[in-house]
């Protein structure tokens, strides 16, 4: 498995990681996603998409808020990603993050996992 940093991005409030992790790559946000910030995370889902990485996994432990800018910047990733015979996983997300999708309803197009582990695993959390 290639555990290698790809890329980063990050502005004052978002910093957001990636790493290929055999076929899968791992999304790594930090800090608050929102309108301001949106663009950070959106660039690298889009060009790992290109890559033809369809398994995108989300490690949300660092992400510390999440707007609706935000959550349709991972709304739109997993209609590509479901296009090319992929998904896109969340994993670890804190409680003021996982809020956010259950209020909208978003916890249920997506597949949780409990870490980024059990997320590269296949495992539900």
């Amino acid at each position: 498995m290639d555990h290698g940093t790809v890329g980063s991005a990050q502005s004052g409030r978002l910093l957001v990681e990636v790493r290929e992790e055999g076929s899968s790559a791992v999304v790594t946000p930090a800090g608050e996603l929102d309108h301001h910030t949106a663009d950070l995370l959106r660039e690298p889902l889009d060009d790992l998409l290109e890559k033809g990485f369809s398994r995108l996994v989300v490690d949300c432990s660092r992400l510390e808020f999440c707007d609706s800018t935000g959550l349709n910047v991972l709304l739109g990733a997993r209609l590509k990603a479901d296009a090319a015979g992929g998904g896109v996983h969340l994993a670890g997300m804190l409680p003021v993050v996982a809020r956010v999708f259950e209020i909208t309803g978003a916890e249920a197009v997506f597949t949780v996992h409990d870490s980024v582990e059990a997320a590269l695993a296949g495992e539900t959390g």
